[in-house]
Parts: C-alpha cells; sequence; structure tokens
C-alpha cells in the first residue's frame, strides 16, 4: 500500500489553507445531471448550498430515486448500498454491521438529529425511518468535523418530506408481496398514507406506515437465518408529523415527530452453522406450542422531536437558525445464552443499548460581498447530552450508564471567486463522559466456566482537539471541474465494548483514546453533451486506529486496537442519456486498508470488496416505464486461513467470493394512480452476502434473499 501518497500531493496542492468537494452522482442519471447544478443540499456546511460549493464527495438521493427503488424494497440499507459509491454491499439484515462508508463508520441523522449510538454503537442506525417519510437522502463522504464525533467515514442525513403547495394532497399506497419459487408463510404487506398541505402560513404532513415483512426465503428456498438481525418476520410501524408556521417573511418556526417500531414479531428457530463448515445457516419453524426465551429483537421505539426556528433576515446580511431535539431509542439484541449466570437463575438474555440524547444547535450564516468576492461565513455551537447504556432485558447491568456532555464551536468560510471555490474551516471540540462505578457482567459459558464479575471504579473521561478541513474547486466549465480537498475527523472508540470487557479495577487503566481521522481528497466531475461523470480518489490515515478485537474469539469481550490504520480508494459514477427514452448508469466502489507499519490488512469488519452498479431507466410511453438494476460484488481474498489443513479462518478474515444480483422494476402512471411491480433479485442468485462470508463467527453465513416479487398501487388526489 503506497504510504500519504496522495496525501503529499494534496499537501503539495493546497497545504493546510483550502476545502474542496467531489459531487459523486449517485446511481441514477436525474440527480447526476450538471445541469441541475441549482439543486440545493444542507448536510456539507449545515445551510443550504448549491451542488457546485459543496465541500465535501456528496451523493443525493432524490424522492424519485427512492419511489423507483420502493417498488422493489423498503429496507434502506438495500437502497444506499446500490445508490451510493463508497458504502458497503448490504448486509441483507436489519443490521448494518460491517457496511461501513470509505472503509470507516457511518454517523446517521434525520434532519441532522444524531440516531447512532457512538458509545456504544449497535450498527442498527441506518434502519430508523421509514423512507415513505423521506424527501431525500444526503450523504457526506470522508472523515469530516462539521458534526463532530462517530462521522469517521462520513455522514447520512435523512431529509425528511416537506408540505405541498396545495392545501391538501392525500397518497395512499398498498404493496404486497412474496417469494416468487416457495411463496410458504412468505406474503408480505405495506401500507402507507401521506397527507400534506399549505394554508396560508401554515403547513402540515403526516404519514403512517406498516410494514410487515413475512418470512424470507433464499434462492434454495430455506428460510433465511433469524436470530442474527434477521428480516424473517419483522413488522415496521412508522409515524411521521412536521408542522411549520411562517410568522413574517423572514421568521419560521417548525416542529417535527417521528416514531419508528421495527421488531421480529413471528419468531423461528436458527440451524446454525459458520461459514468455516461449508454449509448455511438457516431458520425452522416452531413446534406447535413452543414458546422462546428473552425477547423479540429490533428497534424498541426510536422518538425524534425536533423544535425549530429560523430567521432569514436576523441581521442584513445575517441568518440565524436555532434547533432543539431530543432522540430517544431502545435497540433490543437477539437472545443469547452468552449470558447465562446459573448461580443467580439465568440461562440467558437480550442486551439493549438505551440511548437519549438532548441537544441544542445554533447556527448563523453571514454573506458580504468584497470588491466582487462572495464571502461566506458559517459559525455556531453545538450542545449534546448524550446518555447511553446497554443493560440487558432481565436489568442486569452489562455496559454502565454513560453520561456524555459534549461541546463543540465552529467556523466555516468560502470564497467565490468568478469560478473558484475556496473553503476552511474549524471545529473545537470538548468531551466529558461521566462513568459511575460498575461491575462487569458475570457470565457463563461451557462447562459452566465463569468470567466477569469484577469491580470498576468510575470516573471522568475528557477529550477534546481542535479539527480542521481545508481545500479548492474550480468550476473551469461544466464538463471539467476539478476539486482537492482535506478534511479531519473526531472519533472516540466505542467506549462501551471497552468498558463491558474491563479487567483492570479502575476506568483510567482502560484503553479509552481518541482517534483524530486525516481525509484527503482529489478528483474531477463534469458533463459533456449527454455524459456525465464524477471521479474522485482519497486516502484517510489515523495514527490510533478505530478498531476493536474479540479476545478471546467468542467471548463477548474486546479489547482496542491502538495500531495505525491507513484507508485508501477511489470512486467513479458514469451517467449516459441515450435518447428521451433511454438512460444509463454505472458506478464502481475500490477501498482498502492497512496497517502501515506491519503491512497487515483490515478485516471486513471495516473493509468491504470491490462494488459495480450499472442501471437502464427505459420509459416505453403512454405512462409506463422500467427499471434494470445490476450490483456486482468483487472477490476479496487477504488472510491465510488459521489452520492451512482445514482451511479455516478467523474472525472477519475469510475470503469473498463475487456475486451478481439483478433486480427489475416496471411503473404504469395513469392520473392520480400508479401501479408497480418489481422483482428482487430476479434471476433468484444462490449467494452469501459478502458480509456471511467473511465473517466465520456462528449464524452471520445467511444466505441472501431469493427471488421476490411486489405489486403496488398508488392514489393519489
Amino acid at each position: 500500500m503506497k504510504q500519504l501518497t496522495l496525501a503529499g500531493a494534496i499537501a503539495a496542492v493546497c497545504g493546510t489553507t483550502f476545502s474542496s468537494t467531489a459531487v459523486l452522482a449517485q446511481p441514477s442519471a436525474q440527480a447526476a445531471d450538471q445541469s441541475e447544478i441549482m439543486e440545493l443540499i444542507v448536510t456539507g456546511s449545515r445551510s443550504p448550498e448549491r451542488l457546485d460549493e459543496v465541500t465535501a464527495s456528496v451523493t443525493v438521493v432524490d424522492a424519485e430515486a427512492l419511489q423507483q427503488d420502493l417498488q422493489l424494497t423498503a429496507e434502506l440499507q438495500n437502497i444506499l448500498s446500490f445508490r451510493v459509491p463508497g458504502l458497503a454491499p448490504t448486509t441483507n439484515s436489519t443490521s448494518n454491521f460491517g457496511q461501513t462508508l470509505r472503509g470507516r463508520t457511518t454517523l446517521v441523522m434525520i434532519d441532522g438529529v444524531p440516531q447512532s449510538t457512538p458509545l456504544r454503537n449497535g450498527a442498527l442506525d441506518v434502519r430508523t425511518i421509514d423512507p415513505a417519510a423521506l424527501q431525500r437522502v444526503e450523504v457526506v463522504k470522508g472523515a469530516t468535523s462539521i458534526y463532530g464525533n462517530g462521522a469517521a467515514g462520513g455522514i447520512i442525513n435523512y431529509i425528511t418530506r416537506q408540505a405541498g403547495e396545495d392545501a391538501f394532497n392525500v397518497s395512499l399506497t398498498q404493496q404486497v408481496g412474496m417469494n416468487a419459487e416457495e411463496t410458504d408463510d412468505t406474503a408480505s404487506f405495506r401500507s402507507s398514507a401521506t397527507i400534506d398541505g399549505t394554508v396560508e402560513r401554515f403547513s402540515y404532513v403526516f404519514n403512517a406506515t406498516v410494514d410487515d415483512n413475512g418470512v424470507q426465503r433464499d434462492a434454495e428456498g430455506d428460510i433465511i437465518g433469524q436470530a442474527l438481525y434477521g428480516l424473517s418476520g419483522v413488522r415496521t410501524q412508522s409515524l411521521f408529523a412536521k408542522l411549520g408556521y411562517q410568522i413574517d417573511d423572514d421568521k419560521s418556526l417548525s416542529f417535527t415527530a417521528n416514531y419508528y417500531d421495527a421488531e421480529q414479531v413471528d419468531r423461528l428457530i436458527d440451524v446454525t452453522s459458520s461459514i468455516n463448515d461449508g454449509t448455511k445457516t438457516y431458520a425452522v419453524k416452531p413446534a406447535p406450542g413452543q414458546t422462546f426465551p428473552g425477547e423479540p429483537q429490533g428497534v424498541d421505539g426510536n422518538s425524534n422531536f425536533v423544535l425549530q426556528y429560523r430567521d432569514a433576515q436576523l441581521l442584513s446580511n445575517t441568518s440565524l437558525t436555532v434547533d432543539a431535539y431530543t432522540q430517544e431509542i431502545e435497540n433490543v439484541f437477539f437472545y443469547s445464552t452468552t449470558f447465562a449466570d446459573p448461580a443467580a437463575g439465568f440461562s440467558g438474555g437480550n442486551s439493549v443499548i438505551v440511548s437519549e440524547k438532548e441537544g441544542l444547535r445554533l447556527n448563523l450564516e453571514s454573506v458580504f460581498d468584497l470588491s466582487g468576492v462572495e464571502a461566506t461565513f458559517i459559525y455556531g455551537a453545538d450542545v449534546l447530552n448524550d446518555v447511553t447504556s446497554q443493560p440487558l432485558a432481565d436489568v442486569r447491568s452489562w455496559v454502565p450508564e454513560m453520561d456524555m456532555s459534549n461541546e463543540a464551536l465552529y467556523l466555516q468560510s468560502k470564497f467565490v471567486i468568478d469560478d473558484w471555490v475556496l473553503k476552511a474551516g474549524v471545529r473545537d471540540e470538548s468531551v466529558d463522559i461521566d462513568v459511575p462505578d460498575y461491575t462487569t457482567l458475570r457470565m457463563c459459558g461451557a462447562n459452566n466456566v465463569c468470567r466477569g464479575g469484577n469491580p470498576v471504579e468510575g470516573g471522568k473521561l475528557s477529550y477534546s482537539d481542535t479539527t480542521y478541513n481545508a481545500g479548492v474547486r474550480y468550476n473551469f466549465s461544466t464538463a471539467f471541474s476539478p476539486f482537492v480537498s482535506y478534511s479531519q475527523g473526531f472519533d472516540v472508540s466505542d467506549l462501551g465494548l471497552l468498558l463491558r470487557a474491563a479487567s483492570v479495577p479502575d476506568l483510567d487503566q482502560v484503553q479509552t483514546e481518541a482517534s483524530v481521522i486525516d481525509h484527503y481528497e482529489l478528483g474531477v466531475a463534469g458533463r459533456y453533451r449527454a455524459l456525465n461523470y464524477e471521479f474522485a480518489i482519497y486516502e484517510s490515515e489515523s495514527e490510533l486506529g478505530t478498531a476493536t478485537v474479540e479476545n478471546p474469539p467468542g467471548s463477548g469481550l474486546y479489547v482496542p486496537v491502538r495500531a495505525p490504520q491507513e484507508i485508501e480508494g477511489w470512486e467513479l459514477a458514469l451517467g449516459l442519456t441515450v435518447n428521451e427514452s433511454l438512460e444509463l448508469g454505472t458506478t464502481y466502489t475500490y477501498v482498502e486498508g492497512q496497517d502501515p507499519d506491519t503491512g497487515a490488512y483490515i478485516d471486513a469488519r471495516k473493509i468491504a470488496p470491490p462494488k459495480f452498479t450499472a442501471w437502464a431507466d427505459y420509459t416505453v410511453g403512454n405512462g409506463l416505464s422500467a427499471s434494470l438494476q445490476w450490483m456486482k460484488v468483487m472477490n476479496r481474498n487477504r488472510f491465510a486461513p488459521v489452520d492451512p489443513v482445514t482451511g479455516r479462518y478467523t474472525g472477519a478474515e475469510a475470503p469473498v467470493e463475487g456475486y451478481d444480483v439483478f433486480n427489475l422494476s416496471a411503473l404504469y402512471s395513469r392520473d392520480n394512480w400508479r401501479v408497480s411491480l418489481g422483482f428482487e433479485n430476479l434471476f433468484n442468485e444462490a449467494y452469501f452476502p459478502a458480509r456471511a462470508q467473511a465473517f466465520t463467527y456462528a449464524g452471520y453465513n445467511t444466505m441472501g434473499l431469493g427471488r421476490t416479487v411486489k405489486a403496488g398501487l398508488t392514489v393519489e388526489f
């Protein structure tokens, strides 16, 4: 692996002064069209900004793309896996564990409100809102200091629906589906209703959605394993409301509420194996009257409330936005006998990540005309209190309550000089985490051998750092717009993993150092006649690393890996308008990572194999259109087996063999109604997703979803 070659090149070009942007197209010709350059996004700089002036690589999945993909699936982790270059292939489950962005963890937000729980990262944050409540998704790639802790790989920001201009609009959707090969118990249904409108100064949006997956089967007709984050039998219930009031021409007030619940209401029994066994994990139906220990896994309620006040003319050249928000979530994990403690009367248990956040964001934007130079300054403060713990459902404590106070001040500047966009920013971060005295959980495994139960003296952990971003973009022409950027991210390790495995008597002896990630990027974007393109090459490095490792394997005990990490990769997106009826596109993603000191590769918990996607959108005419999608996941084989004789691998180091998945959807529109038909895994490919192949842990080796057909009807009035 090259040693900072990209970093050196960028440092030579721009030193530490400016910031730049790569806008990588989503796999949708609509969003990639450079002729629509006036489209605005809000995530890159926390304020509405033109796409040709954003300060990081961005993919926007717009309303049209979301509507098209809902003909196939309502799973956001699947939609984003296809639509976002740089995002690892889908995990085909409720968990996005292993679905990293450019090889690092991602901060997931809803309208800027964090859904991720970085203090105890359960990797269940991508699936925290229903796509029916969304206007678009903005994905900012690469480490960023704009939003603080947890954004080592970038940001996924779900932007919720806006009210229509008419006084009363209604949209009703009913969708049904089933496995096309083995239909037994696979019937699924999805019902969604949206009412919105604007009456004088008042606006409103209401959405209610119920989505029942039914039993999910693989290409061989077997029920896909359910115990480890399976989607079989998951029922999702979502309620969304947004109310707005325009006080006057400049001032507005809005209130947004979102509730999301997704639990496994149907219980199945897994027949478990490991990828090393050469067999798959699958599920079977329970015997009549059979009962299940523990609680159903899934999101047991995710509530978000946001109150926003905006004054577009606080001063003649300055706007003000104030957000006050709360978020509460309980993520219930699978039942495990790992938590057995016979002496206390426990044969196992479910762990639950409980997180409560309260925050305030103060954001000001000042715009000046400095002798023909448009200068913009975005500045403000973030205040966040995050209380996170991971008890068991039976109230035993596994991860103690971590009470984090996070304060930050930030400044982002932008200078537009003719065709040049110059940017620089700084964020000063301060984090204090209070941890009480606690005792590690006593757990008894095979042969009643127990571990844990040792007392740990708590205390306060304090972190502080100042991170920067800088770069330049040159909009030479619509056909050629090069950019170069440097940005930093601040990442506090998954503290909960370390605390629950502590074998030392004092918190001060736990290795909890924070990491700073340096991210470098170089690329070009443009459009020439019917062709649009985006290309970016990047490199990120961290001296301390951000990973943890299970030690001993299978114990559930994790220790920090403080080794340095270097990750590099490149992304390409192409779109071609063949004629008025046909649009084609493709993307390619490559990422690889190593320890620069030893040359050892980073495993599949962070690094995914190369990914290729292609699509064709065809308008037949008379209201009929169709879309064909193709995702190709390629090989990755970087590790030797731990046992050369048996060929067994360990951890997340097993090789990945490439596979192909095709999807087909069609839509017929007439007046105020639409009929859709979708085929997911069109050719019924029997494959193991990349994570299922690379992870040797028992139960992860489940096959992908077999051919599934869905039909839907939408009526609007």
